[in-house]
């Protein structure tokens, strides 16, 4: 919901930030990995209760995202980057509940298995409603599905939630189901959003 005015805010500050890392000889696929591998060892630490580490750690990973976007748009982006960098994100952002469940598995488990079902939801209709927007040659349409199709639940929403799950692990599962209600509702207007543009 809030990806989008929080992404032109800080654009400048990104792409400068990009164009230093392009001159040193960082590319894209490089910072895509980082980011990965530091979101899954934020996921780690939270899977041993280390949740402050793991919240600094999972914050950096998503500046790396961020900037590896802008270091593809400003050099020679590819297909493959692109992919890369999704299944990452759904990857790293999957992993975070299991983390939350593995610490504590009678506490959290079922709120986690809960979260990662709406997360199914949201993750699918993203894609699917990216994937045949583009099918039916719309390349404006296809590119809004893949940058911003909408919703409550976009990539600002779930980090915040992350947050406030690392700062207050013991209600893990209040935030995790509440959370997952607002998945359900993103997943209900994307549907909605592919009766309408796609029925036809």
């Amino acid at each position: 919901m809030l990806d989008r005015p929080l992404a032109n805010r800080i654009k400048p500050c990104v792409d400068a930030t990009a164009q230093r890392l392009i001159q040193i000889g960082l590319q894209a696929d490089a910072l895509t990995w980082i980011g990965f591998c530091l979101g899954l060892a934020s996921s780690g630490l939270i899977a041993i209760g280390n949740f402050f580490p793991a919240l600094v750690l999972l914050l950096i990973s998503r500046a790396f995202d961020a900037l590896d976007g802008a270091v593809a748009r400003l050099s020679k982006p590819t297909d493959f980057g692109g992919f890369l960098d999704i299944t990452f994100d759904f990857i790293v952002y999957a992993s975070v509940p299991l983390a939350f469940a593995i610490h504590n598995h009678t506490a959290n488990a079922l709120a986690a298995a809960t979260l990662l079902f709406a997360f199914m939801g949201t993750a699918s209709s993203f894609l699917a409603y990216a994937s045949l927007a583009a099918k039916r040659s719309h390349p404006p349409s296809a590119r809004k599905a893949i940058t911003y199709l909408g919703g409550l639940t976009e990539a600002f929403e779930t980090l915040l939630c992350f947050a406030l799950m690392c700062f207050m692990p013991q209600h893990f599962a209040m935030l995790a189901y509440g959370f997952a209600a607002l998945c359900g509702i993103t997943t209900l207007t994307r549907l909605y959003a592919g009766w309408h543009d796609l029925k036809n």
